[in-house]
């Protein structure tokens, strides 16, 4: 049977991965969009998600690519209506409201996913299956990248809950979450907030493990001229390195996995069986560390952010 989805929220993670993706998984059909600033042809296009929910024949799922605040109130909604759920990375704009979330879910047996996409990128899995089998001395994360180039124009990004530089950098933390064989806890955070602007446009972190794992993580918007998304683990057996985002995989240099990226295509067909199950998956480990990084974070004042560089 196949599963129909609303998409709720046509920005540019929508446009550039949400809908190509659900065309490419069997099993899955794009049927309708909310958005107030965009239509797609070819389904039924609404403004809110009030709207949508009045065709609710018109799809059995919901997939929110919204900013994450305010999102907790359109999950409650299409969650009351019957329908599964998909959220967008990160979940919610807190840790706690996403507990009602799963309850509500539970109560109306509909599937909840958050989704964590970098954790569906080739090098995760195989990285997982390395890492359980040797001893890992330390990790280290560098996760730099241009924000003018990756959300221009996206206000969000740096109000409270929008989480500024942790928005890439909680990819980061979804792949090491994965692919470490033991839980990890914050015990050190420097934020660096721009003087004009509510959240973070660089962290510096530390973490450590119930057996003394030393994990740093070094997150950086202010990078131009290229991006460096790359997992470095020291082990016993030589130096793994996920790179790319999680597409590259390589061990003392040695590529071990090159593919190209399918993260969303993942997404959509885990999604498309957990609702056939009526089951959930919400993980919330990746946004707790952010949380963690706020609560410890000892705060830097920086050179004011505006959206076009000076001249």
């Amino acid at each position: 049977m196949t599963l129909r989805v609303a998409i709720v929220g046509l920005g540019k993670i929508a446009r550039d991965q949400h809908v190509p993706s659900i065309s490419a998984v069997e099993g899955v059909e794009l049927t309708a969009v909310a958005s107030r600033n965009a239509e797609l042809p070819g389904v039924l296009n609404v403004a809110t998600i009030d709207d949508l929910l009045a065709h609710a024949d018109a799809f059995d799922a919901v997939a929110l690519c919204t900013p994450p605040q305010g999102r907790h109130a359109q999950a409650w909604k299409a969650l009351s209506a019957g329908k599964h759920v998909l959220l967008e990375k990160p979940p919610g704009a807190t840790v706690a409201e996403i507990a009602s979330l799963e309850t509500l879910a539970r109560e109306r047996e509909v599937s909840l996913f958050a989704t964590w996409h970098s954790r569906f990128s080739a090098a995760v899995e195989p990285a997982r299956l390395f890492l359980a089998g040797t001893q890992i001395r330390s990790v280290r994360v560098l996760w730099k990248e241009d924000v003018r180039k990756w959300h221009p124009g996206q206000a969000w990004i740096w109000e409270p809950g929008g989480l500024g530089v942790f928005d890439p950098g909680i990819n980061a933390l979804s792949i090491v979450t994965a692919i470490l064989p033991e839980p990890i806890f914050l015990d050190r955070s420097d934020l660096f907030f721009p003087a004009n602007r509510a959240a973070p446009i660089a962290a510096n972190l530390g973490f450590a493990s119930p057996s003394g794992l030393s994990v740093s993580a070094e997150f950086d918007w202010r990078v131009t001229g290229g991006e460096t998304w790359t997992v470095e683990v020291d082990t016993a057996d030589g130096l793994l390195r996920i790179q790319n985002g999680g597409r590259l995989l390589d061990l003392d240099g040695r590529s071990m996995t090159d593919e190209p990226d399918l993260e969303y295509q993942g997404i959509y067909a885990r999604f498309r069986d957990l609702c056939a199950a009526r089951s959930g998956d919400v993980d919330l480990s990746p946004l707790q560390l952010v949380a963690d990084g706020f609560l410890l974070g000892r705060r830097h004042e920086v050179e004011a952010f505006h959206e076009e560089p000076a001249r």
